[in-house]
């Protein structure tokens, strides 16, 4: 078989249909389009309802905005902690080797649950309640700065309180 001796089914190809030409033949004066009105003449715009307010005017907005600036965080919870040996280093490659955090993102640690071990904890965020149990139970806490700083743009207000 060669490119050439390629062809559609019989009869699954039809050829278009050759409205208005003239009063002889099917679809000719009108053209299938009735009689008068608008819509027999050629400008009708899409989604044009008649005067009607249209769907796309109907239709409520989306409301508010997404901040660029919104940094989220994988949490975890101080009980997953608990399954580390005493003394050991937890920092967020540890803690996505052992499946505990999903592969990205930036790590938050929660006060969910009891630690009983010292431990030394780097991540990227640390709520109040976690850093206090972490220490209580002789550990240290660390912080991993994000990679791309604080993007939040400058506070705004009054140039006197700006100094």
């Amino acid at each position: 078989m060669k490119i050439h001796d390629l062809a559609p089914a019989p009869g699954s190809r039809r050829p278009p249909k050759r409205v208005g030409r003239g009063i002889a033949g099917k679809g000719g004066k009108t053209a299938g389009r009735g009689t008068k009105g608008q819509g027999a003449r050629n400008n009708v715009k899409p989604g044009f309802e008649g005067g009607q307010t249209p769907l796309h005017r109907r239709t409520p907005k989306a409301k508010g905005f997404n901040n660029p600036f919104r940094v989220e965080y994988v949490v975890i919870n101080l009980d997953a902690l608990d399954a580390f040996e005493s003394g050991a280093e937890v920092d967020p490659g540890v803690l996505r080797t052992r499946g505990l955090v999903a592969k990205r993102g930036f790590v938050k640690v929660l006060g969910g649950g009891e630690i009983g071990k010292p431990l030394t904890v780097r991540a990227h965020a640390f709520s109040a309640s976690a850093r206090r149990a972490i220490e209580a139970a002789g550990g240290s806490v660390e912080i991993v700065p994000l990679p791309h700083g604080d993007r939040r743009p400058p506070a705004r207000g009054n140039a006197l309180t700006n100094r």
